[in-house]
């Protein structure tokens, strides 16, 4: 996996489709700030915990005007039957032939997503970029710095 892109360059606009088959474009969030979380595996141990942590945070979230999205490698019926089995609030952007992964230099070398998190501003610019270790206070450490961006 390559370096992670850079705070302060333009995030990759992408287009998907979630569980639903609906379009989801990054574009579209223009204005927002977006915590655009890559996982390795839908309904896994380690990406159940941190799909949950965002889902009990949504509130958080959505007080700071953010927009969640989760990407991994998996088709729409996967994340759907995720989204559903575990009662998600956010989209889950199916990308099964990794073009979304490999822009944000998520991509493992064994064909599955990194857990990786990037916090893109409102204007499209990667304003935080890391790589969590602990799948159960990930959301907490997103709101943390979305919190210090508000405060600058």
């Amino acid at each position: 996996m390559g370096d992670l892109l850079q705070p302060g360059t333009r995030a990759p606009d992408f287009e998907g489709t979630n569980q639903d088959g609906v379009p989801i474009r990054l574009r579209d969030f223009q204005g927002k700030p977006v915590v655009l979380f890559f996982y390795p595996e839908d309904d896994t141990a380690g990406c159940t915990r941190e799909a949950c942590a965002f889902r009990d945070d949504t509130a958080a979230f959505r007080a700071a005007g953010a927009v969640v999205l989760g990407i991994s490698v998996q088709d729409e019926t996967s994340h759907r039957a995720f989204r559903e089995k575990y009662h998600l609030t956010f989209d889950l952007v199916a990308d099964p032939d990794k073009r979304i992964t490999r822009a944000y230099n998520a991509l493992g070398f064994l064909g599955v997503a990194k857990r990786v998190t990037y916090i893109i501003g409102p204007d499209g610019t990667i304003l935080s970029a890391y790589r969590t270790v602990d799948p159960k206070s990930h959301s907490q450490e997103a709101l943390r710095i979305l919190s210090e961006v508000r405060q600058r």
